[in-house]
């Protein structure tokens, strides 16, 4: 019970790697607002995960959204403790003189602006906070990527999103230390979630070996692989940690 009256906030945790950081955080004795733009799949991870998760219709690209996010955090359980920046979108492999405007601006709005919208609502939220273990008063986890700190070819700008992802994890994390907020990020590689199919540009025997052999562990990463080290960096055992992106990656950055 590491998170025990912890309250958390998780983006895009009705699926894939939200939804593992969802299902850890309540057994680890969170409360959770889970926030997609799926209702449906996010109704059907809060059932599934019992009385301590609650579902919401967000789409993290809207500062409306974001706000009510908060507000409807606060207003169930009183406060917020934990904020994972998790939702977030890619474009399909291919040069990138050839990815749309339209592609680029989505990715520029969920990847990056999201982060500008829940930073600029959450952190005034944290100070008011009372200090817990080490004076921290709020935790922020970015799910960034391997993406940000070894680019794959023909994902250019997806990659250039999540290097922002990590440059505004270690900025702020310098910023806001001094008020007792910790923000980290998590750079997981390509796991078994909705997103897989994009990155790879088809799912095939053939592509996913492929991706698999520059991972030196051997498999993709695991919802439950992210749920674990999430768990861990928003605990009270990581009070000392902030700034730091943490690959979960099998040893592809090595």
């Amino acid at each position: 019970m590491r998170l025990q009256n912890k309250v958390a906030i998780v983006t895009g945790g009705a699926s894939g790697f939200g939804a593992g950081i969802c299902a850890k955080f309540v057994a680890e004795g969170a409360q959770v607002l889970i926030a997609d733009r799926d209702i449906d799949k996010a109704l059907d991870t809060a059932a599934a995960l019992g009385a301590r998760a609650r579902a919401l219709r967000v789409d993290v690209s809207s500062a409306t959204d974001v706000r009510l996010m908060m507000e409807t955090a606060e207003l169930h359980f009183g406060r917020i403790d934990i904020l994972v920046n998790n939702a977030g979108v890619t474009h399909l492999p291919q040069p990138l003189e050839q990815v749309s405007e339209e592609d680029f601006d989505r990715i520029v709005a969920v990847n990056m602006k999201a982060i500008y919208y829940a930073m600029r609502e959450v952190v005034p939220r944290m100070k008011g906070n009372s200090p817990g273990t080490g004076g921290v008063r709020g935790v922020v986890l970015n799910i960034a990527s391997t993406a940000g700190v070894s680019p794959r070819p023909r994902l250019g700008w997806y990659n250039a999103s999540k290097g922002w992802v990590i440059t505004a994890t270690r900025a702020n994390a310098v910023e806001l230390a001094p008020q007792g907020i910790r923000v980290v990020a998590l750079n997981p590689v390509a796991g078994e979630t909705p997103l897989l199919k994009s990155f790879m540009g088809e799912d095939t025997p053939e592509m996913r070996a492929k991706f698999l052999s520059t991972i030196p562990i051997g498999r993709f990463s695991t919802p439950e692989d992210l749920g674990n080290a999430a768990c861990f960096l928003c605990s009270d055992e990581a009070s000392m940690i902030t700034g730091v992106c943490m690959e979960v990656d099998g040893g592809r950055c090595i």
